[in-house]
């Protein structure tokens, strides 16, 4: 039999917060210094037992890939689409070593514990291997140190250092914890080495409905980019802890006694009592200065900076603009504070006078030169892809829709006025645009390498909806007004021969019907109305508006996304999709296009699209989700960027000023970044944001959104 180790990126570390949130929960989390953090630490002390199997949220695919190669390991990664505790996690791990190795031994690790003696564990693991071998679940614990009330404890048989267990009892107080260890009683630290087999009988015995979902979700499962993830049925599992499903009842739970240092370093006492201190007694930590302290932990990071006088026994710490102080005695504490103050949602706005200066600054000083001082490729032509979280460009083959939006995002930098260099960019997009972009028949190529030849010359409806409405900002902007219009006109011209017989226009690629290419062309068509464009640009505008009135929005105000040729919802998943981002996008433009035609028709359309997108929004992390089915149930729970600028647009227009509120706040949460004027662009089920650069077409999507803010909100506001 060969062991596997696997380990449990489970928990929030709640006690831990403002290092731990969700998009950085504890295990990745670096609480001592710049040294590894647990997770690493775990992966490293297990790898060699055997080949490493890590299981956890799909939050955080991301941030087990980028730590485990930062440590120089390797390992099988399972995401689980959303938590259900230590049980149902467990037995997808069991389920999936058993397709590998019918004769695996697990070593069940928490990612988040401290173990600084790695020998001794090993050895521990080594030494309870045979009695797992025998068809037993052997957990470790602990030979206790002081009486904890933080830790439950395991009352051991007679016997050698490998007993069978006799009862677990939950976290005492005090007084209990004291007699508990007179008893001889262990701390439980639930770490586990059992064969893969009998985890799997046990849990069919004892817990049939978890082993059925994980079995299912496994078999359901699908590759991405960071590990397995777990099929939806998952979520269906019994939210239920490996403790309650099956030790407490099992008859074959043993439990070997090790007296190596271990903590789960539940809380900032632990962390305290841990880190290294100074002659006070205190550990102090990043940008602090302090005066008559002792027997503090004081830690300064995300450009926090703190100054401590005459305090003793406390802890601060203090990320970016999250500051927790609570005496280090009542660290245990936190976790309530921190749940209430979670279920208030995040800090939003307190009007949308605020939200426009706030935004409207962060647009001006910060995102509108960064991506003109790095996102500008000044030795290529054009803009780069993407910006790294490290400010540094991504390297990449370059799309001809990133240059139309770049050139509008520009060209509304200069008409919002914005004193920077407006022009110059404008320019550059447009000069690399017709340089490499630009077909003999006037329309925009697809894809472009990073050496300047074509990759894809398909011209897309989607690339050209984008380059024309770069070209109208040019326009309203008065920015080399008469080029910008002679290459649209020849541009609208060559759309003519992507033109569908049966009404709108066939797109490239293998979704050739589709709402969401004549969404962005009516954009661009209403642009150019606005710029003074002919009636060409109207009769374009009316003839999508129709199209998308008479065929893809429903009487409850669902918009589909993917037809078949007759203009009919296309069948299987791909015509049950709902994007809520789209459901605002096309409200937004309907509204706007109603207005302009005294048309009642796509007013009310938008109220409605409107109303139908809410149902995919997550009033908790205040943000809108990918995906929806077409009963608007939750099809996909992650939420990108862009969707939260589209729900802001359309509240706006359509006077909600409470959504409008609760967009800007989901949306600013995105901002947040190491470097000022990047965003990050995925947001996970649980409110964590995955690690990735910030992508070049999200400030399309930013910069109409401020637009439409500061020209809105004071109406709104009065």
């Amino acid at each position: 039999m060969s062991l596997y180790p696997v380990i449990m990126c489970g928990g929030s570390g709640v006690r831990l917060w403002p290092a731990s949130r969700p998009e950085r929960p504890k295990p990745f989390a670096r609480l001592f210094g710049d040294g590894p953090t647990a997770f690493q630490d775990t992966a490293a002390r297990a790898a060699p037992l055997g080949p490493l199997l890590v299981i956890g949220g799909a939050d955080h695919g991301g941030l087990i890939r980028e730590q485990l190669a930062e440590a120089g390991l390797d390992a099988e990664v399972i995401l689980e689409p959303e938590p259900r505790d230590s049980a149902p996690a467990m037995a997808a791990a069991a389920i999936r070593l058993l397709r590998r190795d019918e004769e695996a031994i697990m070593v069940v690790l928490a990612a988040d514990h401290h173990v600084p003696d790695a020998g001794a564990f090993r050895d521990a693991v080594v030494r309870a291997a045979p009695f797992a071998r025998a068809g037993r679940i052997v957990t470790l614990g602990v030979k206790p140190t002081f009486a904890s009330t933080a830790y439950g404890y395991i009352r051991p048989g007679r016997g050698e250092s490998v007993r069978m267990v006799e009862a677990f009892i939950e976290k005492p107080d005090a007084s209990r914890a004291a007699g508990l260890i007179a008893e001889g009683c262990l701390w439980n630290s639930g770490n586990f080495i059992v064969p893969a087999t009998t985890l799997v009988y046990e849990l069919g015995r004892m817990a049939p409905e978890v082993l059925e979902a994980a079995e299912a979700a496994v078999e359901s499962a699908t590759k991405s980019d960071t590990g397995l993830l777990l099929g939806e049925i998952f979520r269906t599992a019994p939210r239920i802890s490996i403790d309650y499903a099956v030790m407490e009842k099992t008859a074959r739970a043993m439990v070997a006694e090790v007296d190596f240092a271990w903590s789960d370093v539940g809380a900032w006492d632990v962390v305290h009592a841990l880190s290294e201190q100074d002659e006070t007694g205190s550990h102090i930590e990043g940008r602090v200065e302090v005066e008559g302290v002792s027997g503090a932990y004081i830690r300064a990071s995300g450009g926090a900076e703190v100054v401590a006088v005459g305090v003793e026994g406390l802890a601060v710490v203090a990320d970016g603009a999250r500051i927790l102080v609570a005496p280090l005695a009542d660290s245990q504490a936190v976790k309530q504070a921190v749940e209430r103050l979670r279920a208030r949602g995040p800090a939003g706005y307190p009007g949308l006078e605020t939200a426009t200066a706030d935004l409207g600054l962060w647009l001006r000083t910060a995102a509108l030169p960064v991506w003109w001082s790095l996102g500008a490729d000044r030795e290529r032509g054009g803009f780069v892809e993407a910006i790294g979280q490290d400010g540094r460009p991504r390297p990449a083959p370059r799309r001809g829709r990133v240059q139309g939006r770049m050139i509008f995002s520009f060209a509304q930098a200069g008409r919002m006025g914005w004193d920077g260099p407006w022009r110059e960019a404008v320019r550059h997009g447009l000069a690399g645009m017709t340089d490499a972009f630009l077909r003999p028949d006037g329309l925009v190529r697809s894809l472009v390498g990073l050496d300047g030849r074509p990759l894809d010359d398909s011209p897309f409806v989607y690339d050209q909806a984008f380059a024309l409405l770069g070209l109208a900002s040019m326009v309203q902007a008065g920015e080399s007004a008469d080029l910008a219009l002679g290459l649209a006109l020849r541009m609208r011209e060559g759309l003519d021969n992507l033109r569908h017989p049966g009404g709108g226009f066939r797109e490239a690629g293998d979704q050739p019907f589709q709402a969401n290419a004549h969404m962005h062309l009516l954009e661009a068509a209403l642009a150019w109305e606005e710029a003074g464009g002919d009636s060409g640009w109207t009769d374009l505008s009316d003839e999508i508006a129709g199209l998308a009135l008479g065929a893809f929005i429903d009487h409850r105000g669902v918009l589909s996304e993917f037809f078949d040729a007759d203009w009919r919802r296309a069948g299987g998943d791909a015509g049950r999709l709902v994007e809520p981002g789209h459901q605002f996008e096309w409200a937004w433009l309907l509204d706007r296009w109603g207005r302009a035609r005294g048309r009642a028709d796509g007013q009310l359309a938008a109220r409605a699209l409107h109303a139908a997108g809410l149902q995919g929004v997550d009033s908790r992390r205040a943000c809108a989700v990918n995906a929806l089915w077409e009963d608007l149930s939750i099809r996909d729970g992650w939420a990108r960027l862009w969707p939260q600028t589209e729900f802001l647009k359309s509240a706006l227009a359509l006077g909600e000023t409470e959504d409008a509120l609760q967009a800007a706040t989901g949306l600013a949460r995105y901002l947040e970044t190491p470097v000022r004027g990047l965003w990050r662009d995925r947001q996970g089920p649980t409110g964590g944001f995955a690690p990735g650069d910030a992508p070049a077409t999200s400030l399309y999507h930013i910069v109409g959104a401020i637009r439409q803010l500061e020209e809105l909100s004071p109406t709104l506001s009065a």
